[in-house]
């Protein structure tokens, strides 16, 4: 396909797949912004049953090779604890993260973009078996588990007059099991939204009288549902990268899965567009520690892409930043998309971008590149467009005055016409952009 289409950049910006739409609930309930706002003030419920594929792995040495791919530190792991799984190639840069679960002695849950890890369990001669548990943007049938989560700064007040009988004290990414409305529940303190919160999962069948429950409790405490436009904003104030570019395309290692993953996978489906034109996929990567992760690094043993990343550790280029959009440039660009001669790419809200993988120019003071923007949003809270980006260390400091170039220039893609390109000043702000507190639930 790749070679079809005349290189990877040209077969992702003609791909169907636009901007992240989780299926199966609305886009809004209440409306986006005030779905926002809950996360922040009062209690927001987030909904994870429908866009999220599972990956369980089974076996007596699951551990032991998932230690040969992933990056981080996975011993020790006792039952009813979660931990982040990052995945890197042979060259070092990202290929994907997840969120693993250890839900039984030899049963382990995995969400998140799981391709890579289970292309190596059908290699593996370990004890380890897998099976998917697709998402819903396929077929849309019952689910092993559904899975909510309750974000910000009440969530822990719910949580206590919601479950049955005390609510136990529960450390970061530890599982606690509970039960709600009669039926049995686990829980991950967790936080996405950058506040404090539990991930509740359970039997699919139980999802009906546990979502009333919720609902009924959750009334005291100002919750919100929050629908789709909302949950797509929800990962930008804590900074997470929700879909970096899977760092696939050229190494020659990786031909193999190139091939295995085919033409229905994410890694072909999802478009790539925004004001970056190079012709080299490369160039649109990221590597785990400019998307944060350098700390979870386990140098004490060997997995893929290991000496490439201990070169990138000891010479990092980039780091992750958020932007502030400037307001007045903002509005600009959204009156440039509808009015005048000259059209301008649209800015929607909340979510500006428009492929699956946006990757817009970020220039310096003297004109010349000097990172990439990709996710972004319009956040209530922060009363302005922020986005993620990766940026040279030369220009990271929080406060540096830089350029973001929106628009596609001289490039049709599947979801844009070749549009002006407009200059949005911006400012480098950290990365989470609040404080994070999803550690302080108790």
């Amino acid at each position: 396909m790749i070679e079809a289409a005349g290189g990877a950049v040209n077969l992702l910006r003609q791909a169907p797949l636009g901007k992240f739409d989780p299926p199966g609930y609305p886009k809004e309930y209440s409306s986006w912004r005030d779905e926002q706002r809950a996360w922040l003030n009062t209690v927001a419920l987030l909904e994870l049953s429908y866009h999220m594929p599972e990956l369980h792995l089974r076996g007596s040495e699951v551990i032991p090779f998932l230690e040969e791919i992933v990056v981080n530190k996975l011993d020790p792991f006792p039952v009813l604890r979660a931990k982040q799984l990052v995945v890197a190639g042979p060259d070092g840069n990202l290929i994907a993260d997840a969120i693993i679960f250890h839900e039984e002695e030899d049963f382990y849950r995995i969400c998140g973009d799981t391709d890579w890890i289970y292309f190596n369990v059908l290699k593996s001669t370990k004890d380890v078996t897998a099976t998917v548990n697709p998402n819903w943007y396929g077929p849309q049938i019952p689910r092993d588990v559904f899975r909510v989560q309750l974000q910000g700064p009440l969530a822990h007040d719910l949580m206590a007059e919601l479950v049955e009988g005390e609510l136990p004290s529960v450390k970061f990414f530890h599982i606690a099991e509970l039960s709600i409305a009669g039926k049995k529940v686990r829980a991950l303190r967790h936080g996405m939204a950058g506040s404090p919160g539990f991930e509740i999962y359970g039997p699919w069948e139980d999802q009906e009288i546990v979502r009333a429950a919720i609902e009924q409790v959750g009334q005291r405490f100002g919750l919100r549902k929050v629908g789709a436009l909302a949950y797509g904003t929800s990962s930008q104030e804590s900074s997470w990268m929700p879909v970096p570019l899977p760092a696939v395309y050229t190494h020659p290692d990786l031909q193999e899965y190139r091939e295995w993953l085919g033409p229905y996978s994410l890694a072909a489906l999802g478009s790539l567009a925004g004001s970056m034109t190079s012709t080299d996929i490369e160039d649109y990567y990221i590597d785990p520690i400019e998307a944060g992760y350098g700390g979870f690094i386990d140098w004490n043993r060997e997995f893929v892409g290991r000496d490439a990343l201990r070169e990138r550790f000891e010479n990092q280029r980039r780091r992750k930043v958020t932007l502030e959009w400037n307001d007045e440039d903002v509005v600009s660009a959204i009156a440039a998309g509808f009015f005048g001669e000259q059209k301008g790419q649209t800015l929607s809200l909340p979510v500006p971008h428009y492929a699956f993988y946006p990757s817009d120019v970020v220039q310096g003071p003297d004109g010349s590149q000097v990172g990439i923007s990709q996710w972004s949003s319009f956040s209530d809270n922060a009363r302005r467009v922020i986005s993620t980006a990766v940026i040279d260390i030369t220009h990271a400091e929080v406060g540096t005055e830089l350029v973001l170039l929106w628009g596609n220039p001289d490039v049709q893609t599947a979801h844009s016409d070749a549009q002006e390109v407009r200059r949005i000043r911006v400012t480098v702000a950290p990365a989470p952009y609040f404080t994070k507190n999803i550690r302080d639930a108790d």
